[in-house]
């Protein structure tokens, strides 16, 4: 598995990383959970993201691979509103305890990396969200904070000195982070981390999308209808939108680790080998980003949060 250098972080992640939502979420079972990280990690990936928001995922992780955690960079991302604690969103006591609630539940002395969790640009603007993260950071909770989002507000973050990682929507139909936050993120030497790399596969008719996925898959399966393009423009088969969109992810200069998020081993399997073929040629890359920006003749395709 290719490793590539975590922006300022020092760390070396791989291209392929693991996203815990669909076993938190869509309820994996324990099982199905250990085999697919363990693959995944059989296989060389080495980072492993979650979130407090994601319904056992956390405790998923520490389950099934907490044995192995000196084998993988341990993302985690917080902010948001939870049942079981009292303080408001984004505040600074939300923010600190949901640290040590992660270190918890995950069953780890330290995240290496916490982000923010898509809070808005005025948030960040008020600087209040990223003190306690920095506090956190220098009694060794966190090695690095960071920030999860797009648009104004993750290139807003990237220029912030204390942030090293930035995850963002990065795919065949959500491009407009590619301009507007990677050159940022590529300035100031951030690790970037890709999230939706295959855009909620939007090649898939929208009534087999599960529920939970649908909102977002259904503005991708627009996008990607609108654009009109087919995998034989590309110089592939009929059925290779898959490993087209991860490699096109991980064309893009600057992104260091693509996030696939499954529950189904075979899917995991197929991501690991589509990675291993590196990325997309240089020119279906760009035939990638000239009919997005031809079919986005508004300008209204912003990232999705």
């Amino acid at each position: 598995m290719e490793k590539r250098p975590f922006g300022k972080t020092g760390y070396m992640v791989s291209v392929l990383g693991f996203g815990s939502a669909p076993i938190g979420y869509l309820g994996a079972d324990q099982q199905r959970a250990a085999k697919i990280l363990n693959t995944m990690l059989d296989a060389g990936v080495n980072l492993i993201d979650t979130a407090a928001s994601y319904p056992g995922s956390e405790e998923m992780i520490a389950r099934t691979v907490g044995h192995r955690r000196g084998e993988f960079v341990l993302v985690s991302k917080c902010g948001g509103k939870l049942p079981d604690l009292p303080d408001e969103a984004w505040s600074p006591a939300l923010i600190a305890k949901t640290v040590d609630r992660s270190l918890k539940n995950l069953a780890t002395d330290h995240l290496d990396v916490m982000l923010l969790h898509s809070c808005s640009l005025e948030k960040l603007q008020s600087g209040g969200v990223i003190e306690p993260l920095v506090k956190a950071r220098d009694a060794g909770k966190i090695k690095f904070l960071g920030y999860s989002g797009d648009n104004e507000a993750a290139a807003f973050a990237a220029g912030l000195v204390e942030v090293a990682v930035i995850e963002t929507s990065i795919s065949i139909a959500d491009q407009v982070n590619i301009d507007k936050v990677l050159p940022v993120c590529q300035q100031n030497n951030l690790g970037v981390l890709a999230k939706r790399p295959i855009a909620n596969a939007a090649w898939k008719d929208i009534e087999q999308q599960q529920g939970l996925y649908r909102n977002y898959a259904k503005t991708y399966t627009d996008r990607l209808a609108e654009m009109k393009i087919t995998p034989a423009d590309l110089g592939f088969a009929d059925d290779a939108w898959p490993e087209i969109a991860l490699r096109f992810t991980l064309s893009q200069p600057g992104v260091h680790c693509a996030i696939i998020g499954t529950q189904n081993p075979q899917n995991a399997e197929a991501n690991l080998a589509f990675a291993e073929k590196g990325p997309l040629a240089d020119d279906a890359a760009r035939k990638v980003r000239d009919t997005f920006k031809n079919a986005d003749k508004s300008g209204t395709w912003t990232g999705q949060t």
